[in-house]
């Protein structure tokens, strides 16, 4: 049943930010994009955060009353990531979006990010069973 892993409905177009991307162009390219969150790399090209929409109002907040931003992406970044691997399953899948708030998990070989699992997609994945 490799349809129901999550290698098979993660999206693997994912916009890719660092540490060090400024928050101003890091917020441009999640709208661009229409993207819930954006994973954050190190220099090692593993996962040392993961930038939300929700993580970018303080700063767009705070620039829109100063007119000017400031920071990077390290600023403002969340840094305990919950991730889920390619492997695992569709049920695991939904059992970690009851149980977190998240809307996306990066989805994860190894240390490396493959891409991003959306809560979405797995709702409809669990409407198409039966």
């Amino acid at each position: 049943m490799t349809e129901y892993k999550i290698a098979a409905m993660m999206r693997t177009d994912v916009t890719m930010l660092t540490p060090r991307t400024p928050i101003r162009r890091a917020v441009a390219l999640l709208v661009e994009a229409r993207a819930a969150a954006a994973p954050v790399i190190g220099d090692d090209g593993d996962l040392v955060g993961i930038l939300s929409q929700k993580d970018c109002f303080r700063p767009a907040l705070h620039a829109s009353y100063y007119r000017e931003w400031k920071g990077n992406v390290a600023e403002h970044m969340t840094r305990d990531v919950v991730a889920i691997e390619a492997d695992d399953d569709l049920i695991r899948a939904a059992e970690m979006f009851m149980t977190y708030p998240h809307r996306v998990f990066p989805v994860r070989r190894g240390a490396r990010i493959t891409g991003l699992l959306h809560r979405s997609d797995v709702l409809a994945a669990l409407s198409r069973i039966g």
